[in-house]
């Protein structure tokens, strides 16, 4: 049993500390003189550490590529909790459907 409780322990560790959702866009090599579209915003060439949806780039004459900077929740009470993006902390908030004043706890989450 403590073999299993240890193995719990660790899974959830390491999916704490995933990777969260990446992507990457091919840019026309017509549109990227200046930098990436990513929508409809024009970022700079090289690093981006935080675009305005909560995203994580880098940015070349070839292509984009991007990492999500947050982590949706999964492991929560559905019935009496909902999730709300923050764009502020670029995080989801777990909260009581009834008042969302009030945070919900949140078990686990994916990115």
């Amino acid at each position: 049993m403590k073999t299993f409780l240890a193995f719990l322990v660790a899974m959830g560790i390491i999916v704490t500390l995933g990777d969260a959702f990446c992507f990457f866009k091919k840019n026309k090599p017509e549109e990227a003189t200046k930098g990436c579209m990513l929508d409809g915003r024009l970022y700079p060439f090289g690093e981006i550490t935080r675009t305005e949806n909560c995203f994580r780039c880098s940015c070349n004459k070839d292509e984009m590529r991007c990492c999500s900077l947050f982590h949706t929740p999964v492991g929560y009470d559905k019935d009496s909790c909902k999730v709300v993006f923050n764009k502020k902390s670029c995080n989801y908030d777990v909260v009581e459907k009834s008042d969302p004043s009030k945070a919900c706890p949140s078990y686990s989450s994916v990115g």
